[in-house]
């Protein structure tokens, strides 16, 4: 399919990524038309390749590596040899962005830093995505979606000071951080129409879980008070007969009292009036709802709670959640066929564009599927060739 009507068409993205953080911003990009060429090792590749312990061909296109690959091109470039090297620079000469999430000082090493590259070519964009940032105390540790957890104040709180500490199951850390990096990639392409000068960009799990914090980390440093959204006296998680619901007890004048005319409970608000009575009372409150809640199924109490115009909803599967006709309504599903794998279904990109809807171009590459095509089309190494 030509990608001449997406907004990211004629932009080149040279991609050192591998795992999360970095494969989710260079898909977002290649759905949008970047032409994005993958570097890796040669006979390696990207360490998604191996998440299952399986080192068959179907091993190595696994389900987890397409899910962050599709759209993208695959070379297999030595970096640390001479040729190898040689054949990045001519790509970053003919390219407009280089992403890697690498632990800081790793590009500058290979011999592709930023400053290397803007010498090479002065329009290029360096985007980098680490664990916690290129300076400082912790630049030299590995990024890892469950460090930034436990180091960012997230993995601490708890909706209950009963439940324990734990790691939140979803590479949210990761996600987050490869959508600033996407960000910052697209700011410094709008700067360089400006500008006509390339310019580094930087994120890090860190920084992002900091910032997703904006509203906690302000009460914080103001009052010194712990802002946790999920132990407010009237949300909660709650066993129904046939599963589990969740309600939200906010955003309306009296919560308390809507809650109690949806359960069937008399109305407990004229006791506790307000937030700071709610809450010293939470644990009975929290009994109360839980109490009832469980005579019946989740049907039914969503039925009456929405009678009443509170927020609530099921606490359903990822399975549950994607075989919803909602998922399928949006447009969130990516079907095809896979040519080790069968029928393969992704998630599709969560960004809508009513001109320049994501369509898969490229499947998910092979390790190398595009070597010899990228290395004729640019004339990869041919300066080492000939004076060899």
């Amino acid at each position: 399919m030509t990608t001449d009507n997406l907004p990211l068409s004629g932009i080149r993205v040279i991609d050192f990524t591998q795992v999360m953080l970095g494969p989710c911003a260079t898909q977002m990009l290649a759905d949008f038309g970047a032409d994005v060429i993958k570097i890796e090792r040669p006979g390696a590749g990207d360490l998604s390749r191996h998440f299952f312990d399986d080192h068959t061909e179907a091993g190595r296109n696994n389900a987890v590596y397409c899910s962050l690959n599709r759209n993208k091109r695959s070379v297999e470039i030595d970096t640390k040899s001479a040729e190898g090297k040689e054949m990045v620079y001519d790509l970053v000469r003919q390219a407009d962005v280089v992403v890697d999430n690498f632990r800081a000082g790793v590009m500058e090493r290979l011999g592709f830093g930023y400053e290397a590259l803007k010498a090479i070519n002065p329009k290029i964009i360096c985007a980098s995505g680490t664990g916690f940032g290129s300076t400082g105390p912790y630049a030299h540790k590995g990024g890892q979606d469950v460090l930034a957890q436990a180091m960012t104040g997230v993995m601490e709180k708890t909706s209950d000071p009963s439940i324990p500490r734990s790691i939140y199951p979803t590479t949210l850390c990761d996600y987050t951080a490869g959508m600033h990096l996407v960000q910052g990639v697209l700011a410094a392409l709008l700067s360089r129409e400006k500008t006509g000068h390339g310019q580094r960009v930087e994120v890090s799990l860190y920084d992002s879980i900091i910032a997703m914090q904006m509203q906690e980390a302000a009460q914080w440093n103001k009052h010194r008070a712990v802002l946790n959204w999920a132990a407010m006296p009237l949300t909660g998680v709650f066993d129904s007969t046939d599963g589990a619901l969740v309600i939200v007890g906010a955003f309306k004048a009296n919560p308390l009292r809507d809650i109690c005319a949806a359960l069937g409970l008399e109305d407990l608000s004229p006791t506790y009036p307000d937030l700071a009575s709610q809450r010293a009372n939470k644990p009975y409150l929290q009994k109360r709802f839980a109490d009832a809640i469980a005579t019946n199924t989740t049907a039914h109490w969503i039925e009456r709670l929405e009678a009443q115009d509170l927020l609530c909803a099921p606490v359903r599967s990822l399975g549950e959640a994607l075989a919803d006709p909602q998922t399928a309504i949006n447009d969130m599903l990516l079907e095809f066929d896979h040519d080790l794998l069968g029928p393969l279904t992704l998630v599709a990109s969560p960004v809508h564009l009513s001109d320049a809807p994501v369509v898969l171009r490229h499947k998910p590459p092979k390790l190398g599927e595009h070597t010899a095509e990228v290395i004729a089309e640019f004339g990869l190494g041919s300066a080492v060739r000939a004076a060899g």
